[in-house]
């Protein structure tokens, strides 16, 4: 099944009799703020209006752990996220279809959880809300309750050895702005730079100026020119928290490419200061 879904592709599965489970994962990343900037709220976005039958999943308290050592995003606890995922209405016999407000991580972030989890079919709406031209609801649906129980497995998860490891080895790619990697700034860790190894590849550049990703044989392309060879055990994403990474896991999986995260990230990595930085350009 593919990873993602068009507007068009999912108005038509709603109308349908077996619809998907739609889930609303409206997110933003908090930076520092100017005084007196309010938050982003997604709940309340979701609340002004959604897609007619999503359920909302907050992914700072339902997608991710208390931050510490661990990072800003870890995973959560397993048992605490299914029963969010039942409560959504996710069983593990029908399609789930997740989208947020258009970036993309958000949505990414659920879909490789829920994969990781062993669900067998999940999907990103491709645009996110920002495609869809079908009406929007503002009354919240109370979902049957769903019977999806994770059973996460060890593939597809890299924690910080394995990532310094596929770094030298294989393949470790950094999903964040080029500045970031480099070290030039670092607006949220403790310091900057990257993992020794690591090879630059901002996930911005996977999707065009409306949002949705570009098609798959130019990521194919893009990845190819970055070093990937197609065995998944020797391609590895990074981020800051282990979300905009997950969007690069997506766009390698449109481009038929299995791929690791490591969830920790940078926000991981960097809080242990006898971990190597490395900075600048080049990936040593």
């Amino acid at each position: 099944m593919n990873a993602i879904i068009t507007a068009s592709e999912l108005a038509s599965e709603l109308a349908g009799e077996t619809p998907p489970v739609l889930l609303d994962v409206r997110w933003q990343l908090s930076t520092a703020k100017a005084a007196g900037e309010p938050a982003f709220d997604g709940r309340a976005e979701y609340r002004a209006g959604h897609i007619p039958g999503a359920v909302f999943i907050d992914l700072d308290a339902e997608l991710a752990g208390h931050a510490g050592t661990s990072g800003r995003h870890p995973l959560p606890d397993t048992e605490a996220f299914g029963a969010t995922m039942r409560t959504a209405g996710v069983s593990a016999d029908r399609d789930v279809v997740v989208y947020d407000g258009g970036q993309g991580w958000a949505a990414a972030r659920a879909w490789w959880m829920l994969r990781w989890a062993g669900h067998p079919s999940v999907r990103v709406l491709d645009g996110g809300l920002a495609a869809w031209d079908g009406r929007l609801e503002t009354s919240v649906p109370v979902p049957r309750a769903g019977t999806f129980t994770p059973a996460p497995g060890a593939k597809g998860l890299l924690d910080a050895d394995d990532a310094a490891a596929l770094a030298r080895s294989g393949l470790l790619l950094d999903a964040r702005a080029a500045e970031r990697y480099r070290g030039d700034v670092e607006p949220i860790d403790r310091i900057g730079g990257h993992i020794p190894g690591a090879v630059s590849a901002p996930t911005t550049e996977n999707v065009a100026e409306d949002g949705r990703f570009r098609p798959a044989a130019e990521l194919a392309e893009r990845f190819k020119s970055l070093g990937a060879t197609g065995d998944p055990d020797q391609v590895g994403v990074y981020c800051g928290s282990g979300v905009s990474g997950a969007h690069q896991v997506l766009a390698l999986a449109v481009a038929g490419i299995d791929a690791q995260l490591y969830v920790g990230s940078w926000s991981e990595w960097s809080s242990d200061a006898s971990r190597p930085v490395a900075t600048g350009p080049d990936p040593q």
